[in-house]
């Protein structure tokens, strides 16, 4: 799907953290991308507290963007519950995938995820045992099932330790630079979907 300006992406920010003001770096990601133009920000458990999701409006939002961002802390190696509902209800048969479902297609999917374990836990042979890209697979097959494009994945590893002073505000600068990257199409989504991770490609 062709966007309105070729040069510029119109990002949406899919906020899911049940539990905002005990969150500390997610939060502070997400305060980091206010006010960035170009950008929208959509925090689903203030939408949602009840669950009650708003198909349509939703529907509407996503046709609106063009790179969609899921940004939520890796609770069990996936995301908080209201995400799965969302996915579940909103991505509807027929409209964002089968015969007929083409909705989404030609958009991009970004996961912008916080571990609580280093980097290194996450690879082969690591605590985790597996890459990070390995674990997020069911949302990578969502996009290709919606004809969307995943890219890699934007982490935020050891959040339980990252210090709250500098190496915080490094971390919120950094996400805020590859959102305008991201949004200016600074970034070649080409070799954005085949990382394995974003964050290297944003200096």
């Amino acid at each position: 799907m062709p966007v309105a300006d070729p040069n510029r992406y119109r990002i949406l920010i899919l906020f899911a953290h049940p539990a905002y003001d005990k969150s500390r770096v997610n939060r502070r990601l997400f305060e980091a991308a206010w006010g960035l133009e170009g950008v929208r920000l959509h925090d689903l458990y203030e939408a949602y507290p009840d669950f009650h999701i708003d198909i349509k409006r939703e529907q509407a939002l996503l046709l609106e963007h063009d790179l969609l961002v899921f940004q939520h802390p890796f609770y069990w190696y996936s995301s908080p519950a209201l995400l799965k509902e969302w996915m579940d209800l909103v991505l509807e048969h027929g409209w964002s995938y089968g015969r007929n479902g083409r909705a989404l297609a030609g958009k991009y999917l970004l996961s912008a995820v916080t571990t609580g374990g280093p980097e290194q836990a996450y690879r082969v042979g690591g605590n985790n045992r597996f890459p990070m890209r390995q674990y997020l697979l069911p949302f990578d097959q969502t996009a290709h099932l919606c004809k969307m494009k995943y890219l890699a994945p934007y982490t935020v590893h050891a959040a339980l330790t990252l210090e709250s002073g500098g190496d915080l505000e490094a971390q919120a600068a950094h996400w805020r630079r590859t959102l305008e990257a991201l949004r200016d199409g600074k970034i070649d989504l080409e070799a954005a979907a085949a990382a394995d991770r974003l964050n290297p490609l944003v200096p």
